[in-house]
């Protein structure tokens, strides 16, 4: 068995298929019919759906979850000297999208009870990260198991140090943190939509929110080959990361019928943590 057919065995795919297959059938049909396959018009809706559902004024689709940090670190001229503090507990990308541009992971603790960044180690790792030469440029506070990271601590923190805040919502996207939607906090936020995530493709797919114009824009242009005006003229180095139409289509599809399934995982959740509770008293 591959090692991407790992995830169908914790979320069952093919039910969650089953419920919405016609309406799939019918949105892909779509496609083939019109054969706009790269960012064809179904990406442009999907891109506006996720504005209204995260309450972002911009949501940008790429080509996957990894991408999209590199895009955001790009379009923030990360790079060499500077230091992108990361949780000690987190998937590869989280390092690997800095160390490819050049700039220094620096590590940081995470809680006991979240795995997610400490604040309070994130201030220290900002004085050492300091005694090393290194310019604090950026922190990726990374939503693990759907919980949102102490994000308004570690933004007052970072913004103190006029440190950029970016936001790894792959495993939190659908939450909340004081009444707001992950995709609406921090200075930029990226998600993946791998088949395994919370709301996934049935391919590879990211996403960027952000509420800045200037990002905005700098971030669609780098997604494209560094484009300006028009598909030909190349202004800056970018790389070549858009969401196909396909794609795009499942997740319209798909987006419609989330809501319902946060629900559930709740309900499924409880149900987990009263069981739980129900063996350790009983031992």
């Amino acid at each position: 068995m591959s090692e991407y057919s790992s995830p169908t065995s914790f979320i069952d795919l093919s039910a969650q298929q089953s419920l919405i297959r016609d309406e799939l059938d019918i949105a892909i049909k779509k496609v083939l019919d019109h054969g706009q396959y790269i960012m064809g018009p179904e990406v442009t809706e999907f891109e506006k759906n996720l504005c209204e559902y995260t309450g972002s004024k911009h949501a940008i689709t790429c080509a996957n979850g990894t991408d999209a940090l590199s895009i955001v670190l790009m379009a923030w001229n990360i790079g060499i000297g500077d230091a992108v503090f990361v949780p000690s507990f987190t998937y590869i990308a989280t390092a690997e999208a800095p160390s490819q541009l050049g700039a220094t992971p620096f590590f940081v603790d995470v809680k006991k009870d979240s795995f997610n960044i400490d604040p309070q180690s994130f201030k220290q790792a900002i004085v050492d990260c300091r005694k090393l030469g290194l310019r604090p440029a950026a922190v990726i506070p990374v939503d693990l198991f759907g919980l949102p990271a102490d994000i308004d601590e570690i933004t007052n923190i970072a913004h103190e140090n006029e440190i950029k805040v970016l936001i790894d919502g792959a495993q939190s996207f659908g939450g909340k943190s004081n009444n707001r939607r992950v995709g609406s906090m921090g200075d930029a936020t990226t998600t993946s939509f791998f088949p395994a995530k919370p709301l996934g493709c049935y391919g590879d797919g990211g996403a960027i929110f952000t509420q800045k114009d200037e990002d905005a824009e700098l971030i669609n242009s780098i997604r494209l080959h560094g484009k300006g005006s028009h598909k030909y003229e190349n202004i800056r180095i970018g790389m070549n990361s858009r969401m196909d139409t396909m794609q795009a289509a499942i997740l319209i599809e798909k987006l419609k019928i989330f809501p319902n399934e946060l629900v559930a995982r709740d309900e499924i959740a409880n149900l987990y943590t009263a069981s739980l509770d129900c063996v350790r008293k009983n031992k």
